[in-house]
């Protein structure tokens, strides 16, 4: 038997930015019209590199985590796994059939029902016919969709294709199963519910998955080895919390606050623009006394937005555990969609609560359906960090993870 399941080899994938290659007729004729009148012409096509020299191997029977920031190239390597992108330069050896789960509804036909499409999905990936019926009722349950079973998959909502979409994926026995963020669309225990059952498909069945997520503790808890891209290379692999440790190091540098480059457009329904933390004062600070309140200040911006939708802000600690999360949910469905507007959110939570260290911020954007998000806008998960002072700070350290403002009482019976 082989010792890798998956082989790559100093992949690269190139991307040319700028005005597409071939256009119709009349665009060429305005375009050639424009020049003569004296306005510029459109931008020259320059190369953008999505991969460059990318190479590792994967054991069968690992869990191996993919984490980097946005536009690391994570995603371009699970496209090119999955053989819906072909590399530029390189070669890629799989020994194995491959389930991948990258986008919501990939695979699915709007017009049939759920029922129908978990046989679609299923060929697609090459299992036959009498695997599926096998599989059927074990995928519904997983999925939750008995009652919806029959209507169109058009009428589903986006947590509900994610539901059913990694259902038929982990179900059907990929050698190879490749999971992008996708994960992130849905209530905090179906998430649960999909790890572990790739922890199960990994160590019980000997199949191997590849897991790209913004979630550190999730990677560091379910992961045997963690990579870090990094501008479309291969910045660091190893032992799961090592890499993480990494990650969390790189990303603590950006102190304070954080702006979406200059010239870069979001293209996102919505998209952040920035996010700060606030002194007591309304000051951007990147330190806060312990007894201080924190407060973050997000910018958003609405491109296409047509409904209710909700931003997340989660909290973590030195070592990626995310001590609480929050949504504007109370306030969320007050909101009216105003495509072009800029969104200004305020979240504060009053002191003392953390002990003295470095904390990061995540933040992510989501369409709201009822009172859960569905759809995943946009995701910076660590957005900043900041510090908590310990000058003054008289509390026991102890092992707890936050330090909460308790107060004691007594009194004596006799």
């Amino acid at each position: 038997m082989s010792q890798t399941s998956i082989e790559v080899r100093e992949i690269a994938k190139k991307y040319r930015l700028g005005r597409i290659g071939f256009t119709s007729l009349r665009a060429e004729l305005e375009r050639w019209w424009s020049g003569r009148r004296g306005r510029p012409l459109a931008a020259e096509p320059e190369d953008f590199w999505a991969l460059r020299d990318v190479s590792f191997d994967v054991a069968p029977g690992e869990i191996v985590g993919i984490i980097g920031g946005n536009g690391a190239g994570k995603s371009t390597m699970l496209k090119i796994l999955s053989e819906i992108t072909e590399p530029t330069a390189g070669e890629i050896r799989l020994r194995g059939q491959v389930a991948s789960l990258l986008e919501v509804g990939t695979g699915f036909h709007p017009e049939l029902s759920g029922r129908d499409n978990i046989f679609l999905n299923g060929a697609t990936l090459g299992m036959k016919r009498a695997e599926i019926r096998r599989k059927f009722d074990e995928i519904v349950a997983f999925a939750g969709v008995e009652k919806f079973l029959d209507t169109p998959v058009k009428r589903y909502s986006s947590g509900m294709y994610v539901r059913l979409a990694f259902a038929v994926a982990a179900h059907l026995e990929p050698d190879i199963l490749l999971v992008d963020e996708v994960l992130a669309v849905g209530d905090h225990a179906f998430q649960q519910k999909c790890l572990g059952k790739m922890e199960a498909v990994a160590r019980h069945d000997g199949r191997t998955v590849l897991f790209v997520s913004h979630n550190m503790s999730a990677v560091s808890r379910l992961c045997h080895r963690a990579m870090l891209f990094e501008g479309g290379r291969l910045l660091a692999q190893g032992a799961a919390p090592s890499v993480v440790d990494q990650y969390l190091a790189k990303a603590t540098a950006v102190r304070g606050r954080w702006h979406r480059p200059s010239g870069q457009k979001g293209h996102a329904k919505v998209s952040l623009v920035g996010g700060r933390l606030l002194s007591p004062s309304g000051a951007p600070a990147d330190v806060l006394p312990h007894d201080a309140p924190v407060t973050i200040e997000l910018e958003c911006e609405e491109r296409d937005v047509t409904a209710a939708w909700v931003l997340r802000i989660s909290l973590y600690d030195q070592q990626g555990h995310e001590l609480w999360a929050t949504q504007d949910i109370e306030v969320a469905s007050q909101r009216m969609p105003r495509p072009g507007a800029t969104l200004v959110a305020r979240c504060r939570f009053a002191s003392p609560l953390l002990k003295p260290g470095v904390y990061t911020v995540g933040v992510s954007a989501c369409e709201l359906a009822g009172d859960a998000p569905v759809a995943l806008y946009e995701e910076y998960e660590p957005l900043f960090a900041f510090e908590i002072s310990a000058q003054g700070y008289a509390g026991t350290i102890g092992r707890g993870l936050v330090r909460p403002n308790i107060e004691w009482s007594f009194a004596w019976r006799t």
